[in-house]
């Protein structure tokens, strides 16, 4: 208790010690995750020597290029504003996890001989690819990432970022190993033999169950790694679905449409009409900042481990699900609900149809809502740019949305179990200074407040629409209201009309199917009788 108010006295946070004159890598740094983990790190942790970024060329754009338009990105802006010279501790090093031996140069031994803590976080995320570049990149990839750990002599710690969706079979995740359904090692060697046809014949087999070879990618990246048990000081860090910032670096800042961002936009625009989903299932969301706070500590507790167990044999690979638990969770009915009602007050500036539509429980309620919600109107609309000479463009978005839900609907319809325990645990290790820094509590999260401003950031961030654009929003919105009101009664009135117009006819029918079935069970009691 006495050092704890030491520590709150000289106002010294331990974790920033830790990471003080440490030599960092971080892999994916250029994605959603990666960059709130640079910043944070920059930031929080300005003491630090240096992070290398491992980036590949990407459309002819050489990697030092890129680190120009990396920092670039607005979360970066008032760091640099308050130290601009922060840059200098950011290095890039070429490379790419689908070249041999990382693309690096034989004759290159920076990394091997500085490297002291490195962030695994590259990963292709997709949930429709194939299994071959899936496997080569989540699973090859890591395997790259862990030759080169070996090779590191100081090395403290390896965070890698699995996901709490790897085990998709178990009715209950907890923080330890699990088998992957096959060897990772015959995968690999199936993957590189193998063609086209074959692996998306035998793909099914192998996933046994398993949603998508992302997940399966993942259940063979970390039975990989914990072959290297005893070798390498390995901690796997597993977040659920990583949403906005609810504080850092930017409340509601958001990157890409991957997930509950993709569907949120579409709804947006009047395009989601329906949604198969059991309402009272908990939206296991987790707000980036606070898993990247989590993968920060994971580092920090593994990093002062292997401190404490200097020229011992590493302790084995350990785990942390980086989740929150469901009974302080929204669920995903309160969750879509809430954010129906912030986006009528901020609305998108362009939006097809009048947002509305529901979520539905049955999965034959939403397939019946779905064509009649999102194909006819596509066709119909499709048909009219074609007679006016415009170039149809509906169905294949309403494709695009089909399969979008399809793959969600997985995650969505499951009642999910994490548990949670060393999440929770970690922030009360802490002294309040890091309690406060490196902030991963969630138990008093304001879940409106925090939808408000993701879709704020939605339309910030990636629709790039500011809010000088709400008034003219607001008045799109109205008229789709009326749009939408005007061809609900339309459809009503010719549907009444129709039935009015047709009712004599379908009694008349009604009456002489009636008459024709009685008439046929009075002729076969008679000839039962008689016979």
């Amino acid at each position: 208790m006495d050092i704890l108010r030491s520590h709150v006295a000289s106002g010294e946070s331990d974790i920033a010690k830790f990471y003080a004159n440490k030599t960092i890598l971080v892999t994916g740094a250029t994605g959603f995750m990666g960059k709130v983990l640079v910043e944070k790190l920059l930031r929080s942790c300005g003491d630090l020597n240096v992070i290398y970024l491992l980036i590949r060329t990407k459309k002819g754009v050489d990697p030092s290029v890129r680190k120009e338009q990396y920092f670039k990105c607005v979360i970066f802006s008032k760091l640099l504003e308050k130290n601009p010279g922060i840059v200098d501790k950011v290095r890039v090093v070429k490379g790419d996890l689908l070249e041999p031996d990382l693309g690096l140069s034989a004759n290159d031994t920076t990394l091997a001989s500085n490297v002291e803590v490195v962030f695994h976080c590259a990963a292709n995320v997709r949930f429709d690819q194939p299994l071959r570049p899936m496997v080569m990149m989540n699973v090859v990839g890591t395997l790259k990432v862990l030759r080169l750990a070996e090779k590191m002599s100081h090395l403290q710690a390896l965070v890698h970022v699995s996901t709490s969706y790897c085990q998709c079979n178990e009715s209950v995740l907890e923080e330890r190993a699990y088998p992957a359904p096959q060897n990772p090692y015959s995968i690999i060697e199936m993957v590189e033999t193998m063609d086209d046809a074959a692996l998306a014949e035998i793909t099914p087999k192998l996933l046994n169950g398993l949603p998508n070879t992302y997940a399966y990618s993942k259940a063979l990246s970390e039975d990989l790694i914990c072959r290297y048990n005893n070798k390498l000081p390995i901690i796997i860090t597993r977040p659920s679905i990583v949403t906005a910032a609810i504080h850092e670096p930017l409340p509601g800042w958001i990157e890409g449409v991957n997930g509950p961002t993709g569907l949120m936009i579409g709804a947006a625009r009047g395009v989601i009409r329906s949604m198969h989903c059991n309402p009272d299932y908990a939206s296991t969301v987790i707000p980036v900042d606070k898993a990247i706070n989590g993968m920060i500590l994971c580092g920090y507790q593994r990093g002062k481990a292997t401190q404490e167990k200097k020229g011992s044999e590493q302790t084995g690979v350990e785990f942390c699900n980086l989740c929150i638990s469901s009974k302080a969770l929204m669920s995903w009915g309160d969750s879509i609900e809430t954010g129906r009602r912030f986006f009528y007050e901020t609305p998108l500036s362009f939006a097809l149809w009048y947002p509305g539509g529901s979520i539905k429980k049955n999965y034959y309620h939403h397939l019946f809502c779905v064509i009649f919600f999102h194909y006819l109107p596509a066709y119909f609309i499709d048909f009219w740019l074609l007679v006016f000479g415009q170039k149809p463009f509906l169905l294949n978005v309403q494709r695009k949305v089909s399969m979008g839900l399809k793959l969600l609907q997985y995650y969505t319809t499951k009642d999910w179990e994490f548990r949670n325990e060393r999440f929770q645990e970690m922030s009360s290790q802490l002294n309040a200074l890091d309690q406060d820094l490196f902030d991963t509590s969630v138990g008093q999260v304001n879940w409106e407040t925090y939808i408000s401003n993701y879709i704020v950031g939605m339309r910030t961030y990636i629709l790039g629409e500011s809010e000088e654009t709400l008034p003219q929003a607001r008045k799109v919105l109205r008229r789709l209201y009326i749009l939408d009101w005007v061809a609900k009664i339309l459809f009503w009135s010719l549907s009444f009309w129709f039935l009015w117009t047709h009712l004599d006819g379908f009694v008349e029918r009604g009456d002489a199917f009636i008459r024709s079935s009685l008439s046929n069970i009075y002729h076969e009691r008679n000839s039962t009788i008689h016979a």
